[in-house]
């Protein structure tokens, strides 16, 4: 499941996404999505293993697009980890 987590800090983080092998909870893995499309790993919280893993960045690079409209809309503002 990726999700965003709507209970962000404030400021805002930089646009990313969260993964979590079944329920949204705090401890999703964290991607970030650079102002470039790439995506970067944050950190492995949910303990994906790491060839599902990187299927799923593949992921969010080739819809980082999306991705990031769908933030912009949720949350109003855009900032990007680099």
């Amino acid at each position: 499941m990726l999700y965003f987590w709507s209970n962000e800090s404030d400021p805002l983080e930089p646009v990313h996404i969260h993964i979590a092998e079944e329920l949204a909870n705090a401890n999703g893995t964290k991607i970030w999505i650079t102002s470039t499309g790439h995506a970067i790993l944050c950190h492995n919280r949910a303990h994906i293993p790491v060839p599902v893993l990187r299927r799923l960045i593949r992921f969010v690079e080739a819809n980082n697009k999306e991705i990031v409209e769908k933030w912009q809309e949720h949350f109003g503002e855009l900032r990007f980890y680099c």
